[in-house]
């Protein structure tokens, strides 16, 4: 059986902006409090733990909006993006 490739429809793409936005909003908070941003986003992503991320500038609200199976696929489609 053959499996078809996935066509990306105008809702996941809107979807891929809003999982973007959050991120820089949240990687910016995480920033500005001093922390680095990529080991606790990881730590995050990891754990499911929400007290990785700062609450500074609604970052911990942000980040919960999103599935953490989604900020890796985003993260995942942006990495190879670049690579390819």
């Amino acid at each position: 059986m053959r499996e078809e490739t996935q066509k990306i429809s105008s809702y996941q793409r809107v979807a891929a902006e809003e999982v973007r936005a959050n991120l820089e909003e949240v990687y910016y908070a995480l920033k500005d409090k001093g922390y680095n941003p990529i080991t606790q986003i990881v730590g995050y992503i990891l754990s499911g733990d929400p007290t990785y991320i700062t609450s500074h500038n609604n970052a911990r609200a942000l980040i919960g909006r999103l599935e953490r199976d989604e900020l890796l696929e985003e993260m995942v489609r942006e990495f190879l993006r670049d690579v390819i």
